[in-house]
């Protein structure tokens, strides 16, 4: 069995103080499924990028396989999907791309469509086919699910499951848990390899975070003991060694004969500070490499207004048409103050426009649309390419800096990066900006538009506990099953031929 073997890695970017690797060591089987998960910003894509050989690892890396990477850039996205399977296949065996395709459950026709005329989702499947379809190659495949609808993650996930030989990076636990058979986890001071799936790993994380939480108290109690007793015997040490040398008056006569004993007596004292000294230390010791890669999972709160009206939205028969294309027809739903209602549905159904249509920045072309007045609204959009200090966007947004920071602070920013360029974040940083965003703003409704994307496992945990907690009144497209199961969303799910069974 083949080894990808990575030793005493240290890396950093260049003009950076931060280590993002410090003497990291693990090896991988050539044929396990692993899942990749940490915390946005660890270093997961960077690690990625090493093993491609596009970042310097200064020998760390041994590796009897190829790697390839998903996504990658089409040279030429005018050409069909059989065209560029051929350029990548000089052999010519494009059977090989049909055959993973058609295990994708993709459409005939995608084959012989130019890449570019392909939605988000159907460009990803592509991808995978062609990457699968060479031979002797390790896939790094990083968040293809960004770009999948639900139903899309669900053929993924089954497609995924039936291959070997890659390391996916994913936040999506349910996903994680269908197609992986070990977990490589970026941790706060570690990078560590576990058999199993997403769940089996949350399990031992948490066991192991409650073991060393207990001992770090028990050693804190310990060290508390030690310090009281190290002072005790150093004040009893220090009045033997007073005795002994004749410092109380008259002892020189009294003790003239006992000066022997004294001594002893003294020699005994400083031993045993020493002694609880030694141990208090050992103990410190031992307590210092407790909690390096425990997680923080800080709560998050929120505080949504709650409009007088009981119906905040009234949608019936409602339409959206862009020139020439009606995207939706037939969307009929109610939403009342605390419910949460996500829509889901296959790219291109219209679930971003429908959102802006309650937001309203677009009218319905046909049936009605009754929104409360008065109703404030706070958006988290689906893109936004963040620029400039953080600062500055606390200032623009009037938001409460103190509680903004707080929540980023929760998210597991460091304070480092407070006073980097938001441009310099990661995908999931400035995903994180807008959620905190949004989270300190008071609002009747909540609009966020796949609000998850690139946001690390952990944060999602965050996020959907402050929702559940909380109840603000909340309409979302996401795809992620289990997010939405634990914030108890309503589903309604979006096509171009919405009839009656759809609605609520």
């Amino acid at each position: 069995m083949a080894r990808i073997q990575v030793s005493h890695l240290t890396f950093s970017y260049e003009g950076s103080p931060d280590l993002i690797f410090d003497d990291v060591s693990f090896q991988l089987d050539t044929d396990w499924k692993l899942g990749f998960v940490g915390r946005n910003g660890r270093g997961k894509t960077t690690l990625l990028r090493i093993l491609m050989g596009e970042l310097p690892d200064h020998g760390a890396v041994s590796s009897p396989v190829q790697f390839d990477y998903f996504p990658f850039s089409v040279p030429d996205p005018t050409q069909t999907p059989l065209d560029i399977a051929a350029q990548m296949d000089p052999e010519g065996q494009t059977w090989r791309f049909l055959k993973e395709i058609s295990d994708l459950d993709a459409a005939d026709s995608i084959s012989t469509q130019p890449f570019c005329t392909l939605s988000g989702g159907e460009q990803a499947k592509v991808l995978l086919a062609l990457l699968f379809a060479r031979q002797e190659r390790f896939l790094l495949i990083d968040e293809p699910t960004n770009h999948l609808d639900l139903p899309g993650r669900q053929v993924v996930g089954r497609y995924l499951s039936g291959k070997k030989g890659f390391i996916l990076v994913s936040h999506d636990r349910a996903f994680l848990d269908e197609c992986v058979d070990h977990i490589l986890s970026i941790n706060r001071a570690s990078i560590q390899v576990q058999k199993g799936n997403f769940s089996s790993w949350e399990e031992n994380k948490r066991r192991q975070d409650e073991f060393e939480i207990e001992q770090n108290r028990r050693l804190r109690k310990e060290i508390a003991g030690y310090q009281t007793a190290a002072r005790q015997a150093r004040a009893w040490a220090e009045r033997a060694e007073s005795t002994k040398i004749g410092a109380v008056p008259g002892a020189h006569d009294r003790l003239k004969n006992a000066r022997s004993y004294a001594g002893e007596q003294s020699r005994r004292m400083q031993q045993r500070r020493k002694n609880l000294e030694a141990r208090m230390e050992r103990q410190t010791e031992e307590k210092e490499k407790l909690l390096k890669d425990l997680e923080r999972t800080d709560d998050l709160k929120i505080f949504p207004l709650v409009h007088p009206a009981g119906c905040l939205i009234r949608c019936k028969e409602a339409a959206i048409a862009y020139p020439g294309r009606t995207i939706l027809k037939g969307l009929s739903f109610s939403l009342e103050n605390g419910q949460i209602l996500a829509f889901t549905g296959r790219n291109g159904c219209g679930k971003t426009s429908v959102l802006r249509m309650l937001a309203g920045e677009l009218s319905p072309s046909s049936g009605e649309l009754q929104r409360a007045s008065g109703m404030i609204l706070s958006i988290v959009p689906q893109h936004a390419r963040l620029s400039g200090s953080l600062m500055d966007f606390v200032r623009e947004n009037a938001l409460d800096e103190t509680q903004f920071l707080t929540i980023l602070r929760k998210l597991d920013f460091q304070r480092e990066q407070f006073e980097k360029d938001m441009a310099d974040f990661s995908a999931g940083q400035q995903k994180k900006v807008l959620i905190a965003r949004s989270l300190c703003q008071r609002a009747h409704l909540y609009l966020w538009d796949e609000p998850l994307n690139y946001i690390d496992v952990l944060s999602r945990m965050q996020i959907e506990k402050v929702i559940a907690q909380f109840h603000p009144t909340m309409i979302l497209v996401e795809h992620d099953r289990e997010f939405l199961e634990h914030v108890g969303a309503r589903i309604l799910a979006l096509d171009s031929g919405m009839d009656k069974r759809n609605k609520t």
